[in-house]
């Protein structure tokens, strides 16, 4: 079985990923076990210049904030601002302290400016986005910055008497952001405004400028550019996502949890797949955001399970989606030693490689019914592979050591 499974692993490159698959994917989606480490990040960075240098993906969408994500594409695609204020701004989860970010930041800048003076054309620019909602596990962001950066565009183009309300009417049912970023909602439902007769007519009035931007865009596309427009269409989503969101903050049924995090993960594939209309697109997340079996936690109300944004992709793209999951051998700074040779990372760990990418339904065929016992993580920031859940991934990236950052 050893020289079965060593028949299966090869080099982590752009061309050995892509012999995995029937055909060049719209999404590649490559998961990480674990997140905040730049070895990870690293893999990500070197796979993403060989997949746009041999494979024509222009664009990368990452784990964060959509619309922070907007200050990054502007500085890669534009030079908007500096590299520093991309970093500050332009990530969440504190994701623009690391070092391996700003690298793929400076290189994707460096690219669109490196073939002349001008620049490269529009279409081969390479594009940042975050694809996740403005959402953290304590709290959700207020609906303001959507919400009035889609009314500003609208009011600025069409017919005011084709507008559902003002900017004036809008801030006064917004009201102040902390009412919304309240971190107490997040376990205490009665904390949340988002069942407020205020928070009820913005969501309508939210379906009314998302309908009115349908309506309006052949004007619109003549006005201004598809970018501008792709741009209001974000704002449209995010603030309608986030306004459900907070909605079933407020709900104190016992599927809360379980309807919140499956409302996150629907942003996040309706923010995929806006991206994926572009082009071919590489995308980074935790695993499970991208698998596509059902995600499972455990919470503070017990265990949920709800459909990651990779299963909700998947549904819609068939072939067009690729998933590659990262499994890791060791994380020795966080207590998570060699793994136990009886599981996949364990076998994967007896291979001379320090990385490599596995075939992973041939790998399910070669263990067969013999199938490995699950991993158990003495950290809870590091989640094992699933061996039942193997041949369902198109691809395992195995990192055999995670240095510290």
């Amino acid at each position: 079985m050893a020289t079965d499974i060593k028949d299966t692993a090869h080099a982590v490159e752009a061309a050995a990923v892509m012999r995995l698959l029937p055909a060049r994917p719209r999404l590649l989606a490559l998961g990480e076990p674990t997140h905040g480490e730049d070895a990870l990040l690293d893999l990500r960075n070197e796979l993403f210049r060989r997949l746009v240098e041999q494979e024509g993906y222009r664009t990368i969408a990452i784990e964060s904030d959509c619309l922070r994500g907007l200050v990054v594409d502007d500085y890669v695609t534009s030079g908007t601002g500096t590299l520093d204020e991309a970093m500050e701004r332009g990530f969440s989860h504190g994701w623009g302290a690391s070092a391996a970010n700003r690298e793929l930041v400076r290189w994707m800048r460096a690219y669109n400016v490196r073939a002349d003076s001008d620049g490269r054309p529009v279409s081969e620019r390479l594009r940042f986005a975050g694809f996740d909602g403005p959402l953290e596990i304590t709290h959700a962001a207020s609906p303001r910055q959507a919400l009035t950066a889609l009314h500003g565009y609208l009011a600025a183009r069409v017919d005011p008497d084709l507008l559902p309300c003002t900017a004036d009417i809008l801030d006064r049912l917004l009201g102040t952001d902390d009412r919304w970023t309240d971190t107490a909602a997040m376990t205490d439902p009665a904390r949340s405004v988002g069942q407020s007769a205020e928070a009820g007519r913005l969501r309508l009035l939210a379906d009314d400028l998302v309908a009115l931007l349908d309506a309006q865009t052949p004007h619109l596309l003549a006005a201004t550019s598809r970018d501008d427009v792709e741009r209001a269409r974000l704002y449209g989503r995010t603030a309608a996502g986030l306004l459900r969101y907070h909605h079933w903050m407020a709900d104190t049924s016992p599927a809360r949890m379980a309807r919140l995090c499956a409302l996150r993960d629907v942003m996040m594939a309706d923010n995929l797949l806006a991206a994926a209309a572009r082009g071919p697109v590489l995308v980074h997340a935790h695993n499970s955001h991208l698998q596509r079996e059902k995600s499972t936690m455990r919470m503070w109300e017990g265990p949920v399970e709800w459909w990651s944004a990779g299963a909700l992709v998947s549904a819609r793209l068939g072939e067009e989606y690729a998933f590659v999951a990262t499994a890791l051998g060791t994380i020795r700074h966080r207590g998570v030693g060699t793994p136990p040779p009886d599981t996949v990372e364990g076998l994967l760990y007896a291979l001379p490689e320090d990385r490599c990418v596995v075939d992973a339904p041939r790998l399910a065929a070669v263990l067969g019914d013999a199938r490995p016992a699950p991993r158990v993580s003495p950290w809870f920031g590091y989640a094992p592979l699933d061996p039942a859940r193997l041949a369902g991934n198109d691809g395992v990236v195995f990192v055999k050591d995670v240095p510290q950052s």
